[in-house]
């Protein structure tokens, strides 16, 4: 896999920040947001899950039954089972190797974490505003962009709640809109058929846009799973360069692409304080 000297120079400097994403959890064997939409439409006596999204259909199930602790019960039975085995994940060895300073993730699962403990390796979880006050710099912040099953009051989860977090006011949002202008930020994980992720790309081009020194903004960068000319040269236009996976199966072109990075990283020269 061929990856931008540009991207290699900064998560070598440990100048990037990485976003990760559903994709990451799915290297472990867990599974898309398509399992809610569809335990919700049972739960609910719909014939059928396919005209909704989880976050429509979950803020519905909620006003209708009220029954938010066996929803989040059953999140985390599906995506935080016992039978997992981080340690053998290459993907998450790869990315504790790869020393980001800063990770973001939109999972509500606590892999990335379990990851950093199963390798000795320092982090603080940044779940609200009081974490964040109390980060400093010293470790790997892994920070719960859409919350954490630890903490079901911070869950990002139904469409109204979506929608306030692209709003990009509470303080995660004025962190990462901090963190957007001054770092790269590596995506990995995401479907560009999600709206959400294409949303938040254009917000946070469009914060650059409002400064006259638009032409310094620091490259972004994100893995696509698939080749698709149209969303490429958008992404392109938003100062984000497409990475396309060279394997059929989206897992092992995640997996590969953590490990190509990592080798890139390692071969060129060490960084001097």
């Amino acid at each position: 896999m061929t990856l931008p000297d540009s991207l290699v120079s900064a998560v070598r400097s440990r100048k990037a920040i990485l976003f990760a994403g559903a994709g990451l959890s799915c290297t472990l064997g867990l599974p898309l947001f398509d399992v809610l939409t569809t335990y919700l439409a049972e739960r609910l006596n719909f014939s059928t899950a396919k005209e909704f999204d989880f976050r429509t259909l979950s803020e519905y199930y909620l006003l209708e039954t009220c029954e938010n602790s066996e929803l989040f019960a059953w999140m985390r039975a599906t995506w935080c089972p016992s039978g997992v085995d981080i340690r053998s994940s290459r993907a998450h060895h790869c990315i504790t190797d790869l020393d980001f300073p800063v990770i973001y993730t939109t999972n509500y699962d606590s892999w990335l974490e379990s990851a950093f403990e199963a390798r000795g390796k320092p982090f603080r979880k940044v779940v609200n505003v009081t974490d964040l006050a109390e980060s400093d710099g010293s470790e790997t912040e892994i920070i719960k962009f859409h919350g954490d099953l630890d903490h079901p009051s911070s869950i990002v989860l139904t469409e109204s709640s979506f929608l306030r977090r692209m709003s990009l006011e509470e303080p995660l949002d004025i962190r990462l809109r901090s963190d957007s202008l001054g770092q790269p930020i590596v995506f990995v994980g995401y479907s560009l058929s999600d709206p959400n992720i294409r949303y938040l790309l254009y917000k946070l081009q469009q914060l650059w846009a409002q400064h006259s020194q638009e032409q310094r903004k620091p490259k972004s960068y994100i893995l696509l799973a698939e080749r698709n000319e149209v969303q490429e040269r958008l992404l392109l236009e938003r100062g984000v360069e497409p990475i396309v996976s060279e394997e059929e199966d989206p897992s092992r072109g995640l997996t590969r692409f953590f490990e190509a990075l990592r080798e890139a990283v390692q071969s060129g020269p060490s960084c001097t304080a």
